[in-house]
């Protein structure tokens, strides 16, 4: 015998529950206040659809949706989450926040039920800001405007923004509200699903929002910053961050750490704005080339060379002996300044060891390659002491290149002792015995035309009372008759 299922009990009170809720479809649904998470089920020009999970679709206003650049993020099967602000029997109307004609019922709904109440800022008073809420006035501390620090109170008057009521009193005299509570209620959550997806060795983009001796702080998402160590801010030697950063840049960041903070219950995250470029010492052979002459900057003095940056991060060393042919250098420091920009001439590379050996003389050309052309064996010239050594003297004949009077020349010619009196700087008359350019060495013998010249400076004008005493007359009375071929 056939089971008679319309006679079943259960199978009654199912069909009398679905009855009853097809005659009075709102008898279980949403009331006004409530806050509802449904699917988007169709997307029109003017409203989404979103099903309330009654026998009514609910319908929110497209625009009350869309993100600060005026687009709708989503999309159909998306999960919106929404308060009822009002219904009937054939439809169910959502928003972010009530809106609209109201009274003061509706706002200590909202106040009791934690709804959001849209606004419109009237004007500023003090300590803070008329704000029209469902016709009702309502005041709002200027500390509850914002999220952050208001540097211009008026630039908030006639914009209209959603807001908590934070206090209803005196049946709807005194409301007090709050837009600074909403904001941090989003910036939590947004900053709760950023950190849920951030990872060590991500690149994100950040905004510098302060700078510290130390190092710069970078905004990541809302109330998510991060902490780029001066170290990390550029490949190149920094030493002040208001060199390479400014507040308000936008950057990009690799994080390199995150770690909960036990004292202030946030997360630290170590940033590093250099690396996300990469190590400019992987592409030094495509950055610089041997022999090339580039202009770098002086980084560090050392008793033994300065180091010069050549591209951003890479630092090369010009050692002592490479600063220049044209004088002795003794300390570095009193040749170059830290900052200074000088021309130098790439050496050598050593990729693997990170060195870079530096020339500023090679850069600057070597005097010694056009002797040949300049000077000659015999020919006469004068020149100017430059020190005197136990072997004889250093004569320079010009900026990097200098000769050697020998003692056994100065000794051969018989004036020793006029010579002996000369001292660093001054000229003197020459002839060049022999070049060697490959060893760059010069020597030289006392110039013949002395007797005219040089040596002059000390027998006196013949026309004038001698200085000298019997011995400088004597000497003066020896030149004239050799002149005359006694």
């Amino acid at each position: 015998m056939t089971e008679d299922k319309s006679r079943d009990p259960d199978s009654e009170d199912s069909f009398a529950e679905l009855l009853e809720a097809y005659s009075d479809p709102l008898k279980s649904a949403v009331r006004i206040g409530d806050k509802i998470e449904g699917a988007i089920i169709a997307i029109g020009k003017d409203a989404v659809f979103v099903d309330s999970g009654t026998k009514i679709d609910a319908v929110v206003d497209r625009e009350d949706l869309l993100d600060d650049s005026g687009e709708l993020p989503y999309a159909v099967g998306d999960t919106l989450s929404l308060y009822v602000v009002s219904q009937s029997e054939s439809e169910i109307r959502l928003s972010r926040a009530m809106s609209g004609i109201g009274g003061r019922r509706m706002l200590q709904e909202a106040h009791e039920n934690d709804i959001p109440v849209e606004g419109k800022v009237k004007t500023v008073i003090k300590g803070g800001f008329e704000i029209q809420l469902l016709q009702q006035r309502a005041f709002c501390p200027i500390s509850q405007i914002d999220a952050v620090y208001v540097e211009d109170p008026q630039a908030f008057v006639g914009q209209t923004f959603d807001f908590a009521i934070t206090r209803f009193e005196e049946n709807g005299r005194n409301i007090v509200v709050s837009r600074r509570r909403l904001l941090e209620k989003i910036i939590a959550e947004k900053r709760r699903d950023f950190l849920e997806k951030l990872r060590v060795g991500d690149v994100v983009g950040g905004k510098v929002v302060k700078l510290m001796p130390y190092g710069a702080f970078v905004t990541l998402a809302p109330g998510v910053e991060g902490m780029a160590h001066i170290s990390e801010l550029s490949w190149s030697s920094v030493s002040r961050t208001e060199d390479v950063l400014s507040v308000g840049d936008a950057v990009d960041v690799k994080v390199l750490d995150i770690k909960d903070d036990v004292k202030s219950g946030r997360k630290k995250i170590a940033l590093s704005i250099k690396q996300t470029t990469g190590d400019p010492w992987q592409r030094v052979n495509e950055l610089l080339s041997q022999g090339a002459v580039v202009n770098g900057t002086v980084i560090r003095c050392a008793p033994f060379g300065v180091f010069v940056e050549v591209a951003p991060g890479i630092e090369g060393l010009v050692h002592i002996s490479e600063m220049s042919y044209t004088r002795r250098v003794v300390n570095p420091a009193d040749e170059v300044r830290e900052g200074e920009v000088v021309p130098v001439m790439i050496k050598e590379i050593d990729a693997a060891g990170k060195r870079v050996a530096l020339s500023m003389k090679d850069a600057a050309g070597d005097p010694w390659l056009d002797v040949a052309a300049a000077f000659h064996v015999g020919q006469k010239i004068e020149g100017r002491l430059e020190n005197k050594a136990p072997y004889g003297y250093f004569i320079s004949l010009k900026p990097g290149v200098t000769g050697l009077l020998p003692n056994s020349k100065i000794k051969a010619a018989g004036r020793a002792s006029m010579l002996d009196g000369l001292r660093e700087g001054d000229v003197l008359p020459v002839v060049i015995e022999a070049i060697n350019a490959g060893e760059r060495k010069m020597t030289l013998a006392p110039g013949d035309a002395a007797e005219e010249t040089g040596w002059q400076r000390y027998a006196g004008d013949a026309s004038q009372p001698s200085t000298m005493g019997d011995l400088g007359e004597k000497l003066k009375q020896a030149l004239q008759r050799k002149k005359a071929g006694t």
